[in-house]
């Protein structure tokens, strides 16, 4: 797979924090490791001393040491790091290499002029903002939310919420009254804190109908806090507290309260396509270890390092961003449309912050490709040194336009991972080189494994991803889940006591790895089970189409059933023969006739998740008969509208033998 587009340094031993945690084990735990392939056996066969050298070589704060490093390693249910106190918001606050007038947060958005934060000052607004939560009377355990974007405001709520004890919750403020309050009013918090709006691009977005709604949904808030962010001159809504008050003059010191290494830190969402949000609840500890090795030692960053990943707060990207002060780097926030007024906007944005490392979205780079954007022709791109990639696979012609159009040094990192364990458990790391269409490794102390339909691991071949190993970002649990029930049916139903993500995953002989989609999703035609992330490669590879969405039903007389493909044409073009014949073409000449749809459809759009993920389930759900309201929940997509086409086309196809567009 893949030609190599990139190659480590002679020197990356010396240069990276990779390297220099290497000598650390060699010094300190008398371990040497000849290459990375050793090192990555050895963190997830020896998980004790692995996740302790973690605990020690980042000199973790704590207030009192662990009794031990793992009680018992069966999952689920293992408990990390007992006896340890510590605290989130103290170990990322302490940023490491960075002095009191060094800028750590620097945000620019869309609604207001760009903001920095010096170390000092964002210390300075947590201990204000802590101090205004403490006068609300939250304390350990209370919930707080945030409807706000990603501003500095939500990132000095987050730490200040955990310095409490108290647990964060955040949702974007472009989702609707019906998402927030399906995923609030199970956590019932006791403090809203909301924007008034906001600008996307050049358009004003008033939520205070949203923010009156949501609170007449919550009888659990106590108090809400108004961010005056649309109308910097607005009042707050009625009975609500302004940001400047709740963020007032105080002598309270900064302080934080220690917690078990499994306290609730912030609880994150399941997309909630189909039923409720799950509710999935992460502790200070596994974050923080998490996020201190994957920020320092995949992704290479330190105090030298301006760290953007382009993000908004209902996606677990802006939690994995945020932590980036942990291991010294500036964090790079932006809120806004992404394309306004070009796709070029963030490319801009990278050169006049000097960001280092560069973290998107595969749709996003592949829509640039789209585009023809030559980001190095618009930006000064000098100081990027990393591109990060995730929310879907990035195709081999995603890797070569970044190489081709960003830069041809920087190393591209495309990983893989989820809300569930809030970090990637594939990525890059800089001791590797990078092969086009390829995730380049399985993640230290993530024991990654593809699993065959018979549930035995595989090697070069398409498998079931499993996770053999506990992490210590696994949940703590699922909120209101006493007994575990809902998560042991989430992750350990099919193979016991072995976690199954539902991604389909190759891992080759390198360790490389190729992810091609949703296992729920998949694409089975006379017992060969096809990815769906190839086929969008080809298809949407073709200047004619924008987007597409590929389905497969079921024969259930055991034949090979039906796969329908619907794809979204550029402006102005309509679907014939002629372009139906092309697609095919393509697929049989890139794939295989295996790949070749049995129909061929036009739609306006493909239903997508707010954090712009595929709807492939619903719509097979829907094509199968299912009703609309039943098949998805429509407050969590980004175009609800979308779905009214394919129902009508379930419709049709019923009624009558020879269906027609949708």
């Amino acid at each position: 797979m893949g030609d190599v587009l990139w190659t480590p340094p002679a020197d990356v031993r010396e240069r990276s924090r990779i390297g220099d945690y290497l000598r650390w084990l060699a010094e300190h735990r008398g371990l040497e490791f000849a290459d990375y392939d050793a090192l990555w056996q050895w963190s997830v066969t020896d998980l004790e001393a692995f996740w302790r050298s973690i605990w020690d070589y980042f000199e973790v704060v704590a207030h009192t040491a662990p009794t031990a490093t793992l009680t018992d390693p069966a999952m689920p249910g293992t408990r990390w790091f007992p006896g340890a106190t510590l605290n989130y918001a103290e170990n990322v606050l302490r940023m490491p290499g960075r002095g009191d007038d060094d800028p750590v947060v620097i945000a620019h958005g869309q609604t207001r002029p760009a903001v920095t934060l010096t170390a000092a000052e964002l210390r300075e607004q947590v201990r204000r903002v802590a101090a205004g939560l403490r006068r609300l009377g939250v304390g350990p355990g209370d919930r707080v939310a945030a409807y706000a974007p990603n501003i500095p405001e939500t990132y000095v709520l987050l730490l200040a919420t955990a310095s409490l004890g108290a647990i964060f919750s955040s949702c974007a403020p472009e989702f609707g009254t019906r998402s927030v309050t399906d995923r609030w009013q199970q956590i019932e918090p006791k403090v809203l804190v909301a924007v008034d709006g906001y600008r996307y691009g050049d358009k004003p977005v008033d939520r205070r109908g949203e923010v009156a709604a949501i609170r007449a949904a919550l009888p659990s808030l106590a108090h809400t806090v108004g961010i005056a962010y649309l109308d910097p001159a607005g009042t707050p809504p009625e009975g609500a507290l302004s940001w400047a008050e709740l963020a007032a003059e105080t002598d309270e010191p900064l302080a934080f309260t220690p917690v078990p290494f499994d306290h609730p830190l912030y609880v994150l969402y399941s997309s909630g396509t189909t039923g409720l949000p799950k509710p999935i609840v992460h502790g200070h500890g596994g974050i923080l270890l998490e996020h201190l090795k994957m920020l320092a030692l995949h992704h290479d960053l330190g105090p030298a390092d301006r760290f953007f990943w382009f993000t908004t707060t209902g996606w677990m990207m802006w939690n994995f961003l945020v932590s980036g002060p942990a291991v010294g780097a500036t964090i790079v926030l932006f809120d806004g449309n992404p394309g306004h007024p070009d796709l070029g906007a963030l490319w801009r944005l990278a050169d006049e912050t000097g960001t280092t490392y560069f973290g998107t979205s595969a749709p996003f780079l592949l829509a640039c490709r789209k585009a023809n954007l030559v980001p190095r022709a618009i930006a000064d791109l000098a100081a990027l040194r990393g591109v990060g990639s995730t929310g879907a696979p990035l195709p081999a012609e995603g890797f070569t336009w970044v190489y081709e159009n960003v830069g041809d040094r920087l190393q591209l990192q495309s990983l893989s991972g989820g809300t569930d364990v809030c970090t990637g458990f594939v990525g890059g790391v800089p001791l590797l080189p990078v092969h086009a269409g390829e995730i380049t490794c399985r993640a230290l102390g993530a024991k990654v494994e593809a699993r065959s339909a018979d549930g035995t691991p595989v090697i070069g071949e398409l498998g079931e991803l499993v996770i053999t190993a506990p992490m210590p970002s696994m949940p703590v649990g699922f909120w209101n889940d006493p007994d575990g029930v809902r998560y042991r049916e989430a992750y350990f139903e099919v193979y016991p006591g072995v976690w199954r993500h539902g991604d389909w995953i190759t891992i080759n002989e390198r360790g490389g790895c190729v992810i091609t989609g949703r296992s729920d999703a998949t694409l089975n035609r006379g017992g060969v089970r096809l990815g769906t992330a190839e086929f969008y490669s080809v298809v949407e590879g073709l200047d004619e189409v924008v987007d597409s969405v590929v389905v497969h039903l079921e024969d259930d007389e055991g034949g090979a059933g039906e796969l329908l493909l619907f794809v979204v044409l550029a402006e102005g073009l309509e679907l014939d023969d002629a372009l139906r014949k092309k697609i095919c073409r393509e697929l049989r000449t890139a794939l295989s006739p295996r790949h070749i749809p049995d129909e061929i459809h036009q739609v306006r759009a493909v239903p997508r998740t707010l954090s712009a993920k595929k709807l492939e389930v619903p719509v097979k759900k829907i094509l199968t008969g299912t009703p609309v309201d039943s098949a998805a929940a429509k407050g969590a997509l980004a175009n609800p509208e979308s779905l009214t086409a394919f129902a009508a086309f379930a419709q049709r196809r019923t009624s009558t033998d020879n269906p027609t567009r949708a």
